[in-house]
């Protein structure tokens, strides 16, 4: 060795006992290894370590981007090497630039923009707060990041701007820490938390990423995603224990149609490598292009904003709770047989123990893969985002020239919730100056106008257009190919609002664009003031998500309610109410609750017989019970209503919605109806109703729309609901049952709807 190596190595491990001064390792701060059986760190103490790795680590920044829904506080780390942090200022200019081509000077400031910029990653971790590896993985990799002097490490650190979140969720993570940890070597350990694990919407919060109704969603999306504009975007999340160990795209069909065909390309080639890297350290159980697809916005924000999603999928435990796995338990999925080699699932797991140590092992392998790929490839991240938005600045040849939005009288929640939607995803929304005509058709001044040719012109189309999404079945005739989730989310028809494409250039000076507007939410006339119904909301203890979302809306609005669990219920507290909502929950559930042999005692059951006998007396009394979905069954049984769902028996092949936007013609002269159009809309999935009536008493509201019911997504035998009542009122001794067959509050985005569930409520 010479003289001047042995000085270098001298120098290098000078500054790596300098930085890891300060910063304990993770055993010495969490008191247990992470990963370990059993283990789990909380959301403070996870946050003091994310504060330690900031202040012993010239490599970590750590901010607070605001508060979560219950008040905790909502972080993000900044991580990059010592020399891209004192010039992040720099950094953050030259990627806003490549964000919008239009600031861009000429070649030559381009040029330097792809020689000297970094790849912007951002990493998030733990939407769904079961999937409890997410956040502890975040833990460990923050430190190696911070820490090490690997070259790996070393080369990330010098071409990635790397953003994480170690949670989208820290009120679940909390809620599901302290509950795991209360029931540790009893009978329950890794029971089903009693609640949903986020306060208003549980696992839908990964279905939040268009319409912004939650505070988490907000500030992830306004300061991380617009703020820094990054090229890549990966979602840790973990699945069922039975399948794969782990899945990375590609995606299987269909991507949506607005989504640039660079970025499937992109998103195509890394999880591949991705896979490619796990395999390579002996890692078993990798499958690509299965079971997930491309479609929804509702998952995807960054595939509208140039940023390639990267979703991972790891097999879960039971929480912290090793299991085992038989190997003929594994089972096949979309596009692969867990149980069998294939060109995307090239090596089998055979089964066997699963640890919490297993998931933070896969999940860290994955995420330094997607670094390395980000740092290997610095220049073709950059390249490749600059093509991407200098394509939508150009403007796509498909798409009309603009799309306009007429103002409205008054207060229209509505429009307001498209305007925010549309301007918090980085639209550039514009007023029109002057009155202007174009198609034939004249317009005021004031008039929003969306010129498409611009950075983020696919968001916005994407959700102004109705959607046809493509017939795809297993075999020709046979049962179809469910998608993910839902396949409709155009914003006009699910908010009530006029929206008008255009296909020439909008001819009328138009004025800057329009800041994020607020939603002017109103309280409905006869659910506010002393002479309000007292409402209730029934709150299983298998808490449905429908149930959460309606609180929210019902808070949104300032209605006050209750809600009520089965204890309550059966207790006589029906006596202290005018209406009782069901949401859309089966009956079973409703009636059986939890099995004993899941739960704790306090928690385990439903409202049994002596609740179902409260509610009989409640409405013969001249209660109104609201049932909505799948709880219509409980409400008919309870009742005897001679109602059925008339699609109930439909094989898919004859029969399918997975989650659409149809026409409902309404009833007038009814109060559920008042105040509404003759027509409106209606969401249909999994568990709507189409009735068939045949018993006294009752009155049908609304219908789905005869012909084709569809307005945008897709259905299989429209034929079947056509013309079908899909909301009923029952007479019932002195009191009423309303039936919606439909959701009217659908993950918060069927405003036009909202105004029945307020009505019924009444």
């Amino acid at each position: 060795m010479t003289r001047s190596t042995s000085v270098v190595l001298g120098l290098l491990l000078s500054s790596a006992q300098l930085l890891g001064q300060g910063i304990p390792t993770p055993r010495e701060h969490f008191g247990f290894d992470i990963g370990e059986d059993r283990k789990l760190a909380d959301w403070s103490q996870l946050t003091a370590w994310y504060e330690l790795l900031a202040k012993g680590s010239p490599r970590v920044t750590v901010d607070t981007l605001g508060p979560t829904t219950l008040g905790l506080p909502f972080v993000m780390l900044t991580v990059t090497s010592e020399a891209n942090h004192r010039r992040l200022g720099e950094l953050h200019t030259m990627q806003m630039k490549l964000a919008d081509p239009r600031r861009i000077a000429g070649p030559a400031e381009l040029a330097r923009l792809l020689d000297l910029g970094k790849t912007v990653v951002l990493i998030t971790h733990g939407i769904h707060a079961t999937e409890v590896g997410g956040p502890q993985a975040a833990a460990r990799m923050l430190h190696r990041l911070a820490t090490s002097h690997e070259p790996k490490v070393r080369e990330i650190l010098d071409n990635v701007v790397l953003l994480d979140i170690p949670s989208l969720n820290p009120d679940g993570l909390q809620m599901v820490v302290e509950w795991y940890r209360g029931w540790v070597g009893t009978e329950y350990e890794g029971a089903p938390l009693p609640k949903l694990y986020h306060y208003y919407v549980g696992h839908d919060n990964n279905r939040d990423w268009f319409a912004f109704t939650q505070i988490e969603t907000e500030l992830t999306v306004t300061k991380a995603h617009n703020a820094w504009h990054p090229q890549i975007v990966h979602d840790i999340h973990q699945m069922g224990s039975t399948g794969p160990r782990i899945f990375f795209p590609p995606f299987i069909d269909p991507w949506e149609e607005n989504v640039d065909p660079l970025l499937t390309a992109a998103v195509n080639q890394l999880g591949a490598y991705m896979a490619a890297e796990l395999l390579s350290q002996g890692k078993e159980g990798v499958a690509i292009n299965a079971t997930y697809d491309a479609f929804t916005p509702a998952r995807a924000y960054q595939h509208y904003h140039a940023g390639a999603r990267i979703l991972s999928e790891t097999a879960s435990a039971r929480l912290a709770t090793p299991i085992t796995v038989p190997p003929e338990r594994l089972s096949a999925r979309r596009g692969f047989d867990a149980s069998a080699r294939a060109w995307n699932f090239p090596v089998v797991w055979e089964g066997g123990e699963w640890h919490l140590s297993d998931i933070v092992d896969y999940m860290e392998a994955g995420a330094m893969a997607l670094l390395t790929n980000a740092a290997k490839n610095r220049r073709y991240w950059l390249e490749n985002f600059y093509s991407i938005n200098q394509k939508a600045v150009d403007g796509w040849p498909e798409w009309p020239a603009a799309w306009i939005l007429p103002v409205a009288d008054g207060t229209h929640v509505g429009l307001d919730a498209v305007l925010r939607i549309l301007t918090m995803g980085d639209v550039e929304v514009h007023r029109a100056k002057q009155t202007f005509t174009v198609g034939g058709t004249a317009y005021p001044a004031g008039t929003y106008v969306i010129p498409l040719n611009q950075p983020y012109g696919a968001f916005a189309h994407t959700l102004l257009s109705r959607q046809e999404y493509p017939d795809l079945r297993l075999y020709p005739g046979g049962p179809p190919k469910p998608p993910y989730d839902v396949v409709a989310h155009t914003l006009p028809l699910l908010m009530g609002v006029e929206a008008v494409a255009v296909e020439e250039p909008v001819q009328v000076e138009l004025s800057d664009p329009i800041p994020v507007p607020q939603v002017r939410y109103v309280a409905p006339p006869g659910l506010a003031g002393s002479g309000a119904p007292r409402i209730a909301i029934y709150k299983s203890w298998r808490e449905p998500m429908p149930e959460g979302w309606t609180r929210w809306v019902l808070d949104r609005h300032g209605v006050a309610y209750d809600t009520l669990h089965d204890g309550d219920i059966r207790g006589g507290a029906l006596a202290r109410y005018d209406v009782l909502l069901f949401e859309d929950q089966s009956a079973e559930q409703i009636v059986e609750g939890w099995p004993a042999r899941v739960m704790p005692a306090e928690y385990a059951g439903g409202l049994g017989s002596q609740g179902v006998e409260a509610v009989r007396q409640f409405v013969g009394a001249g209660g109104r019970v609201v049932a909505i979905g799948r709880a219509t069954d409980f409400a008919v049984a309870t009742f005897d209503l001679g109602v059925r769902n008339s699609v109930a028996d439909l094989e898919s092949q004859e029969f399918y919605i997975p989650g659409s936007i149809l026409r409902l013609t309404l009833e007038p002269g009814h109060g559920v109806t008042d105040g509404l159009p003759s027509e409106t809309i209606a969401w249909f999935w999994r568990g709507s109703r189409a009735f068939e009536l045949d018993g006294d008493g009752l009155a049908v509201l609304a219908r789905y729309g005869s012909g084709d019911p569809l307005l945008s997504g897709w259905v299989l035998g429209g034929e079947h609901i056509a013309g079908k009542p899909a909301l009923v009122e029952a007479t019932v001794g002195r009191g009423t049952v309303v039936l919606f067959g439909f959701p009217p509050n659908y993950r918060g985005q069927t405003i036009a709807t909202w105004p029945l569930l307020f009505n019924a409520l009444k």
